[in-house]
């Protein structure tokens, strides 16, 4: 974590669970977070928690099936903090069925959170990386899409 101090990081599925934790973490270690996620009341008190701890936190409802709410995400980065150095694209689901169940809704959910809301999310930073001359991506990814697990094999 050495060289965080300063850093302004984009995390998206950051009101809950490993988002949460490392929008806690990173501004702990002097980072600014911009934190996007769906639930408004869960982030507002993500956001709050860190300025209380003396933390600087944007944030933004986001629903990253939605690549206008990612852009806006992402630009809320060098609007009130002059740049961008980090995004991690952790927002996700994993819906547990067995396959015959046919919740395909479900399936077109976790294709558009999974894998096309990480995908809206380089769209978005990379021409702000390219222009400033840095930035690092950080993808957040499950164990559980790397094997064959009973009631996840859409997942």
């Amino acid at each position: 974590m050495a060289g965080i101090k300063g850093k302004v990081v984009v995390i998206t599925g950051a009101s809950s669970g490993i988002g949460e934790a490392t929008a806690l973490m990173l501004a702990e270690r002097g980072a600014k977070v911009v934190l996007g996620a769906t639930g408004s009341d869960r982030l507002k008190a993500v956001a709050d928690r860190i300025a209380k701890a003396g933390g600087e936190a944007a944030h933004a409802k986001t629903d990253v099936r939605r690549r206008g709410d990612v852009t806006n995400l992402i630009n809320l980065a060098p609007e009130r903090y002059g740049r961008l150095d980090v995004l991690v694209n952790n927002a996700g689901i994993g819906p547990i069925s067995p396959l015959d169940d046919l919740r395909v809704t479900e399936w077109e959910d976790m294709i558009d959170i999974n894998i096309k809301g990480v995908l809206y999310g380089i769209a978005a930073a990379l021409p702000i990386f390219r222009k400033q001359g840095f930035g690092h991506f950080v993808n957040a990814a499950s164990t559980a899409g790397h094997k064959t697990v009973p009631n996840q094999a859409v997942y």
